[in-house]
């Protein structure tokens, strides 16, 4: 069985939790938080701690924190030559401290706490400096169920990227999307079918060949009334800015 110390007590770090504790492959023997208050309701169910000090020996050490604090965080951890890894998209490999066995365990999905995930459809990204270490944690990720991908920094770092427009950038454009009909008492669950459908074509179609709309067919008229029916000065230039974009990429004008 795989021992793990999680470290943080985010969205990433709570999903993690979940997911462990749902598999018999896998022991989290401790979780430490700065503030106990967030992970106050598993004391029951394992050892919680707000001291460093008080941290046990286990297999693993994930970091799932900010980047901003994983590189001070490794380094005040009160050992050496264990296994530590961080969860982050961005962050290098180097951030953790040289003094621990260094790793990346990368879940590349959208995490929110209340909000239930399938692990399996999660693929890892995992990175590692040494190969008994990378072999562990490819190990851990087929315990969990996920398909696991060996990445360097550089592809990981372009994932991430990648997933903020794919993600977060997306999100966001719901949101617009569901203030343009607040504005006129329209039903923005209208547009659910519409954005599960864009998501399944990907499926079977690249990107590039699923674009569908007035930019790409090049239709100035109704481009020029969308434009003009957008009274918010910032919705206005983001649907400009992907108009032009959209019709360079087919070669409109």
């Amino acid at each position: 069985m795989i021992t793990v110390t999680l470290i943080g007590a985010g969205n990433v770090a709570t999903h993690l939790y979940k997911i462990f504790n749902n598999t018999d492959q896998v022991l989290v023997k401790q979780w430490y938080n700065r503030t106990l208050k967030p992970i106050e309701r598993y004391k029951t169910k394992l050892k919680i701690t707000d001291c460093l000090e008080d941290l046990k020996e286990t297999d693993l050490y994930i970091i799932a924190v900010s980047d901003d604090a994983i590189s001070e965080l490794s380094s005040a951890l009160p050992f050496s030559d264990r296994l530590v890894v961080h969860t982050s998209g961005s962050a290098s490999l180097y951030d953790l401290d040289m003094k621990h066995k260094r790793g990346v365990f990368y879940p590349l999905q959208t995490f929110s706490k209340d909000v239930d995930l399938d692990f399996t459809e999660v693929p890892i990204c995992i990175e590692a400096l040494h190969k008994p270490d990378y072999k562990f944690l490819k190990e851990l990720g087929i315990a969990l169920g996920c398909k696991v991908h060996k990445v360097n920094s550089d592809q990981r770092k372009a994932l991430h990227l990648a997933a903020v427009f794919a993600n977060n950038f997306t999100n966001h454009i719901y949101r617009i999307a569901h203030e343009i009909c607040e504005k006129d008492s329209a039903e923005f669950d209208i547009l659910k079918p519409l954005i599960k459908e864009t998501a399944r074509k990907i499926e079977t179609v690249s990107p590039y060949r699923a674009q569908t709309g007035p930019a790409k067919r090049g239709d100035k008229k109704t481009i020029k009334k969308q434009l003009k029916a957008l009274d918010n000065s910032t919705h206005k230039a983001i649907y400009d800015i992907m108009t032009k974009s959209i019709k360079n990429t087919y070669g409109q004008r």
